[in-house]
């Protein structure tokens, strides 16, 4: 589970987040919109720990996160939440699958072969075969997107953590990578997502962020399993029960 609490946070004198609160039961699939510039992806990183907070509490499953001492916050970064950032990322001199198993390294050791048939079965189910010697450069965005999201799945995280991963994407290949989403968070694993493409609302319960404050997007399959709020001139989230797709 992710709770987020009471959450502000402010860049000179912009307010971007105004006692926002969100909270996230496991396997959910929650989607945050709103307009650029807004404080999404600020949400986000202080979701998955990359930035803190001025106030307000970030517990998952249990553990006020920003509480731990850096080394504990890192690991628990690689064992429990897996990123996909807005654009690919890949490391240019390395291979396809030498970028999947870089959560790997991050852990202290060295990928061993189950490591490897590990990420290349991901590489499998992302829809990637026979490109595991190639390097970035040589693939598609698509490509790159779909090896990016097999890397954020390496060391089998219970959240993945997506901001604008179809923003650059054409209509089919946005449409194939949010299927490979849609699948991923039906094995189990929490999804949240930062994203413009509001035709995807329907996946799971969707917010708009706006002035700071959190509320629920008309028509999303809002249930009680994700809920919110937060900001100044909006009235607080409810709750309305509804059905994961």
């Amino acid at each position: 589970m992710i709770r987020l609490e009471a959450l502000g946070k402010r860049y000179k004198n912009v307010e971007v987040l105004n006692r926002v609160s969100l909270t996230v039961d496991d396997g959910a699939f929650v989607i945050i919109t709103g307009r650029s510039g807004g404080g999404k992806t600020t949400l986000l990183s202080i979701a998955g720990a990359l930035t803190r907070p001025d106030e307000g509490s970030v517990c998952i499953d249990e553990v006020d996160i920003l509480q731990l001492p850096e080394p504990e916050l890192a690991a628990l970064r690689n064992r429990k939440i897996g990123f996909v950032f807005q654009f690919p990322s890949l490391i240019a001199p390395l291979t396809v699958l030498d970028n999947v198993l870089l959560p790997v390294a991050f852990s202290d050791r060295n990928p061993n072969h189950a490591d490897r048939d590990f990420a290349e079965s991901l590489l499998e189910q992302v829809g990637i075969t026979g490109k595991n010697a190639l390097y970035p450069s040589q693939l598609s965005g698509g490509q790159q997107r779909r090896v990016a999201i097999a890397r954020a799945m390496m060391n089998r995280p219970s959240i993945i953590l997506a901001d604008e991963p179809t923003g650059d994407l054409d209509e089919t290949t946005e449409a194939e990578i949010m299927n490979l989403f849609q699948g991923i968070n039906h094995r189990g694993t929490t999804v949240v997502m930062v994203t413009h493409a509001l035709d995807y609302a329907g996946l799971g319960r969707a917010y708009v962020l706006k002035n700071g404050g959190l509320l629920p997007y008309a028509g999303s399959a809002l249930a009680p399993e994700a809920s919110a709020q937060g900001g100044n001139a909006l009235a607080p989230a409810v709750s309305a029960q509804g059905e994961v797709l």
